[in-house]
């Protein structure tokens, strides 16, 4: 396991890290909610309740600027620092948790798939629903399934397990559409 964790910590392409530290107010659960939100829209990870850490990226030091507006705008207040010595046991904490991190957003998209999409051709067929509506209500599924990967993989600054796996289960997705659309077709051409 030492093994691992050392390889870990230096698996990272950056040696600087952004924490931020913030407090809003506590009668406001929707305080806290929103600033969550933001900080796990551009991949936060969590070491601790109100502190989070990133890779310092340009893109990311301006999103946490804008998380620390949101903070001010709330009631709250923060405290922003880039760190540039980080000791061994924190880089493999921060790198072991952006990979966790990652690789549960991998996995969602393959449940995503086997349940939700693949269920709802499978419903669809044993219905006999084949109209141009039902496979439009798919294909944007199936779009809602790519955006939500692009999103993960931009995020998956640490290499995490699983994204081969989610990319395969979306083109099976993708795949399957393209059966059933071709099923619509012969279906309903004769009828237009």
């Amino acid at each position: 396991m030492a093994t691992r964790q050392k390889k870990a910590a230096t698996d990272v392409n950056s040696d600087r890290w952004l924490l931020l530290i913030y407090k809003v107010p506590s009668d406001s659960s929707r305080a806290r909610v929103a600033v969550w939100r933001e900080l796990k829209r551009l991949g936060g990870f969590y070491v601790q309740q109100a502190v989070c850490v990133l890779p310092d990226r340009e893109e990311l030091r301006t999103g946490m600027e804008k998380v620390r507006e949101k903070v001010t705008e709330l009631g709250g207040s923060s405290v922003f620092l880039t760190l540039t010595d980080v000791g061994e046991d924190a880089q493999t904490q921060f790198v072991d948790g952006f990979r966790s991190q990652s690789a549960k957003e991998y996995a969602e998209i393959v449940e995503e798939c086997d349940t939700k999409f693949v269920k709802e051709i499978e419903f669809e067929r044993f219905r006999e629903n084949y109209t141009f509506e039902e496979a439009e209500e798919i294909r944007q599924d199936l779009e809602k399934l790519r955006r939500w990967l692009a999103k993960v993989e931009d995020r998956d600054w640490m290499n995490a397990e699983g994204k081969e796996l989610a990319r395969a289960k979306v083109l099976d997705c993708e795949r399957l559409l393209e059966e059933f659309e071709a099923d619509v077709y012969e279906r309903t051409e004769g009828k237009i």
